[in-house]
């Protein structure tokens, strides 16, 4: 932690692994954009390469529009009635749409939710119905409150308020935590949250109080000078690893259990040395057992490993491995 960092890239368009799953051929992964599109892939349509291949970008795929940007995948195995997927845009608005709702494909893509011309989608996560959401604005505030007070609308509506923000905020990230009295608000638990500045810190999941629907929320982690806006926020229990990118190329993989777990109202410690006018541009999780240092990570029953070595998938099972496909502001290899 705090260190420089290499170079990942000498472009500014840098490509990292943000997702790694394992799948099914058969199985469907739903591909959110930034306009509110979702559009499908059946896993036995990707191209299947050698685990240090490229792939293909995702608009070779995809019916995406010029500029139009892959934010958020779901791989989904069935379309269960007790599921649903709850999407957040920037400007603070949530939508919640049965799952069953996105069973029909179309090859053109459908919309899944509306929203004004200077908004757009910033997540989409899978959600029981009773699960708690969190939403984190770029001025360091975060809002928690019930899934249950989001009404279930039909595909592509408008959605209610979630986050009620000041004004030139956005909402940076969406999270999705257990409600309540479900016994997963532990040490364990955490929120790391990191800024523009290359500063952040991790945070208790128990510290941040449930609300209604539509406040402005609590203070995560402070804005000051030296800290910067905040750029990402993502759920950790400390046995993972975050990989951190620069608006210069540099790319730092720092484990999330050696950053400092402090209160909300805090500022938080360097998580990486910046070059003058160099910014911190964004942050993903990435599973331990999925990086792999030359041991392999064992998948489910089959015989998978994920890692330095090959990768072979029992019983039809086909890995979803490195590509250029982009996901929202850093580029992921599925």
């Amino acid at each position: 932690r705090g260190g420089r960092g290499r170079i990942a890239t000498r472009t500014r368009e840098a490509d990292f692994v943000a997702r790694m799953f394992t799948a099914n051929s058969h199985d469907t992964i739903l591909c959110f954009s930034d306009r509110g599109q979702v559009y499908w892939l059946r896993v036995f349509q990707l191209p299947q390469a050698g685990r240090q291949a490229r792939g293909k970008p995702l608009v070779n795929l995809l019916s995406l529009d010029p500029g139009e940007k892959v934010t958020e995948i779901l791989p989904i195995k069935n379309y269960d009635g007790d599921k649903f997927v709850l999407m957040a845009t920037a400007n603070g608005t949530v939508a919640k749409c049965a799952l069953e709702k996105f069973s029909r494909p179309r090859p053109s893509g459908l919309k899944a939710i509306t929203f004004r011309e200077d908004d757009y989608l910033v997540g989409a996560a899978l959600t029981c119905g009773d699960d708690d959401i969190l939403l984190f604005s770029d001025n360091g505030k975060a809002m928690r409150f019930a899934e249950g007070a989001v009404r279930t609308t039909a595909r592509g509506a408008i959605g209610v308020r979630g986050m009620k923000l000041e004004s030139g905020c956005r909402v940076i990230s969406l999270l999705v935590a257990p409600g309540v009295g479900d016994g997963d608000d532990s040490a364990a638990a955490a929120v790391l949250a990191s800024t523009e500045n290359g500063y952040g810190k991790r945070t208790p999941l128990a510290d941040f109080p449930r609300k209604g629907r539509g406040g402005k929320g609590v203070i995560a982690i402070k804005t000051s000078k030296r800290n910067g806006r905040v750029v990402g926020a993502v759920m950790v229990t400390g046995q993972e690893e975050a990989m951190l990118i620069t608006d210069g190329g540099t790319l730092i993989r720092t484990r999330t259990h050696e950053i400092s777990l402090t209160g909300r109202n805090t500022q938080g410690v360097r998580l990486i040395k910046l070059d003058k006018g160099e910014r911190l541009i964004g942050m993903v999780k990435v599973e331990e057992a999925q990086l792999g240092n030359g041991d392999g990570g064992d998948v489910g029953n089959g015989d998978s490993d994920v890692g330095n070595g090959d990768s072979d998938v029992g019983n039809g099972d086909s890995d979803v491995e490195d590509g250029d496909s982009n996901v929202g502001n850093g580029a992921a290899g599925r």
